[in-house]
């Protein structure tokens, strides 16, 4: 089972209220097999009241832009992926006796018609057009996920960043209003990996800051006591 660590301190109480989790699973990304999916599944069914698995899965298209695809085939293979990062998730939670699994993601076609999503993600973007220090932190995130897509030594240009930032600014209203979303009064984004844009949203170093009742913990795989 995985080890939540609360990624500062504003995150240790929606962790400790235990109401909704929100399990982001990122396309492209072979870390999330269907064991390791089931395994996040039943941590989260035996530590919080609700959760979801949040998929990018049509704006990783940007991303696939930023690397020189065309956006006609960027969209086809996004979407490609998206199916297999699905199919992953619903036979993970066919495996917990899950009675409804596709109730519980949120991908691109459950939340292209949600309100609460929609107004936090054109909040998102009016932030990166008018701060520039807002702005300027959101591409340096983009710049770690496009420097892990990247051939070794290379780095992306500008005109890189400003194509792939919108796959990042998809996924921040996740970060910032899961609970919007869900519709629950407290949440805890789940991740693996810690991102520094992220540690400075929650500990609110930037003009736009998580919604109350939000948090965000990183996923430890903790580790099997040994047996003597």
């Amino acid at each position: 089972m995985p080890r939540p660590l609360p990624l500062t301190e504003h995150c240790a109480d929606p962790l400790a209220r235990a109401e909704h989790v929100c399990l982001g699973v990122s396309p492209f990304n072979s870390h999330f097999t269907v064991d390791r999916i089931a395994d996040l599944a039943r941590w989260a069914m035996s530590a919080f009241h609700g959760f979801h698995f949040f998929v990018p899965d049509g704006p990783s298209a940007f991303t696939l832009e930023a690397l020189g695809y065309d956006p006609v085939r960027a969209a086809q293979k996004a979407q490609r992926q998206g199916n297999y990062t699905r199919n992953k998730i619903v036979r993970a939670l066919e495996q917990v006796c899950s009675p409804d699994p596709h109730t519980l993601i949120l991908d691109s076609a459950a939340l292209e018609a949600d309100s609460a999503y929609l107004g936090l993600l054109s909040e998102a973007h009016h932030r990166f057009a008018t701060d520039p220090e807002f702005a300027e932190q959101c591409l340096g995130a983009t710049g770690w996920v496009l420097d892990r897509r990247l051939p070794e030594g290379e780095h992306p240009t500008r005109d890189q960043l400003r194509s792939a930032v919108r796959y990042f600014l998809a996924e921040l209203p996740m970060f910032v209003g899961t609970v919007a979303v869900a519709g629950v009064e407290s949440s805890v984004f789940a991740y693996h990996q810690r991102v520094a844009f992220l540690e400075r949203l929650y500990r609110g170093e930037l003009s736009w800051r998580p919604l109350p009742g939000q948090g965000f913990v990183v996923l430890e795989q903790a580790v099997p006591e040994r047996v003597e």
